[in-house]
């Protein structure tokens, strides 16, 4: 097989799973909402946002096993963009309804950029990790 033929399998596999992504990537928003409601505050940082992450991820992984995805990898990498995609318009709405000015990463696009990234990048850990979930449940 060759890369060309696994780039239109992963966004095969993408597709198949679009539902999941977007169920999993919605279920990750309460990371920002925490953060916006003031729950991180009064738990207490970094505690809270370490746990909401470790849960998070957690769930992800939980689901790309239970739901037998072929390619974890790739399914949870658009997990993490449709989050980090939900998180930047999360943060246009409510930053002037809460603040009464617009702040956030569409502020600057270098922030769209690396947002985008380092929640893909989040995706992709956490599509290993259950790619290694997969493979200890076979043996």
């Amino acid at each position: 097989m060759n890369i060309q033929q696994k780039e239109v399998g992963g966004m095969e596999e993408a597709k198949k799973h679009k539902a999941l992504i977007v169920i999993l990537a919605v279920i990750a928003c309460i990371r920002p909402i925490m953060s916006i409601t003031g729950l991180s505050e009064q738990i207490g940082q970094p505690v809270a946002s370490l746990s909401a992450t470790a849960v998070i991820t957690l769930v992800w992984i939980a689901a790309a096993v239970f739901a037998r995805v072929r390619q974890p990898v790739v399914v949870l990498m658009f997990t993490g963009i449709a989050y980090g995609l939900l998180a930047i318009v999360l943060s246009a709405i409510l930053s002037p309804i809460l603040s009464g000015h617009l702040q956030g990463p569409l502020l600057n696009p270098l922030a769209i950029i690396s947002t985008l990234v380092t929640n893909a990048i989040w995706g992709i850990v956490s599509g290993l990790l259950a790619l290694v979930a997969m493979r200890l449940s076979r043996s």
